[in-house]
């Protein structure tokens, strides 16, 4: 006999699906959203991604925009809204939250960490339960072992657990300063070794970069869990499949980030209806030469019953990536969570990855990006 789970969606009509593994089960997807504690997990627990040690959901959440005045927009009084963002997600059992000790705008600095580390010691679940993966700046300061140890223990402070889910760091210095790549590796090695991190990965490595600090890391006795990286129907080239490639040989998972391009792939921008602040300058260089993309996302997202942003982030899933979307409201973690607990077709993959191919302007990589 078929069971029944009520879960939410943001699709403006009600729809019924089936799926089949060793039972029957039916989804009920409604348009109205039940209260947070309601809810049960959008997806099956053999769906979630191992990363070393650590098992997570298929998707995690970004922080970023906690803290960030600048890019964000972040004011103190949104954080109520923060907090029952982040007791939706868990409720539906995401349990994957990525930050930074460098978010945060000026005196904000570490604001999303210690936003994290409140909304925890508030919530119902273990903290053991919600992994955080937390990023080092490698600021030019930073230049012993020891330096990067004592920002993992500011970090724990901050985030008020006993261990850091994934120890990561946030970008390679081997484009400017040599020397401290190894100081940063070693500090790497110090904070797993010290019981500081649970796991260890990087940010913004690229696949020649990966390969060194995996060896290096290797030979130490540590693996090398994670590899974070802009990751989406808009970073999709050459220099991203051949890192993904690397990842799968090595074991390594990679984790998206940016999957929405910023918000470009969300379908809720345009030209003529640009974001406020910095970003819009982005926007407006590369908006106007993404029609063919946004239109097959749009195409898919109406036959599916789903939303453009469900369908980009289902796209880096579906590439065997963790995506981790930003949310800073409750309404973006609803329409987020739709993107769980149902795959795209290997032919709506291929249209999707052909429009973006016709799409001739790309994202700008991040600067600090090495090969």
């Amino acid at each position: 006999m078929a069971s029944h789970f009520l879960i939410s969606s943001p699709n403006p009509k009600n729809l019924l699906l089936s799926r089949t593994n060793n039972h029957s089960q039916r989804i009920i997807y409604q348009a109205s959203l039940p209260t947070a504690r309601s809810l049960v997990p959008l997806y099956w627990p053999w769906e979630k991604v191992k990363i070393g040690p650590l098992s997570v959901s298929p998707m995690g959440f970004g922080t970023w925009a906690w803290g960030n005045q600048l890019l964000w927009g972040y004011q103190e009084n949104m954080d109520d809204g923060l907090k029952e963002t982040f007791d939706l997600a868990v409720a539906n059992g995401i349990n994957l939250f990525d930050t930074a000790d460098s978010y945060g705008t000026g005196r904000l600095n570490g604001q999303s960490e210690r936003l994290l580390g409140k909304f925890i010691k508030g919530s119902e679940k273990n903290e053991d339960d919600i992994i955080i993966a937390t990023k080092f700046a490698a600021y030019p300061w930073r230049l012993t072992p020891s330096q990067f140890v004592n920002a993992c223990k500011s970090s724990l402070d901050r985030l008020q657990i006993k261990k850091i889910g994934i120890g990561q760091f946030h970008w390679s210095t081997a484009k400017y300063a040599p020397l401290q790549e190894s100081a940063l590796w070693d500090g790497l090695v110090a904070m797993h070794d010290k019981g500081l991190v649970r796991a260890v990965g990087v940010s913004n490595y690229g696949p020649k970069q990966l390969l060194k600090i995996h060896d290096y890391l290797k030979s130490r006795g540590v693996p090398l869990c994670s590899a974070q990286v802009q990751f989406s129907l808009l970073s999709n080239g050459k220099e991203q499949m051949e890192l993904k490639d690397l990842c799968n040989s090595l074991g390594i998972c990679l984790i998206s980030y940016s999957p929405l391009g910023l918000g470009m792939l969300t379908g809720k921008y345009s030209a003529s209806n640009l974001p406020p602040g910095p970003r819009s300058f982005i926007f407006r260089q590369i908006l106007p030469g993404l029609n063919p993309l946004l239109q097959s996302l749009n195409d898919i997202a109406q036959k599916r019953r789903k939303t453009v942003s469900q369908i980009a982030i289902n796209w880096c899933i579906c590439k065997g990536t963790v995506p981790i979307p930003g949310v800073k409201t409750v309404r973006q973690a609803k329409e987020n969570l739709g993107a769980l607990g149902w795959r795209l077709s290997s032919d709506e993959i291929l249209e999707l990855e052909y429009a973006a191919k016709e799409s001739p302007k790309k994202m700008v990589q991040n600067i600090f990006q090495t090969r």
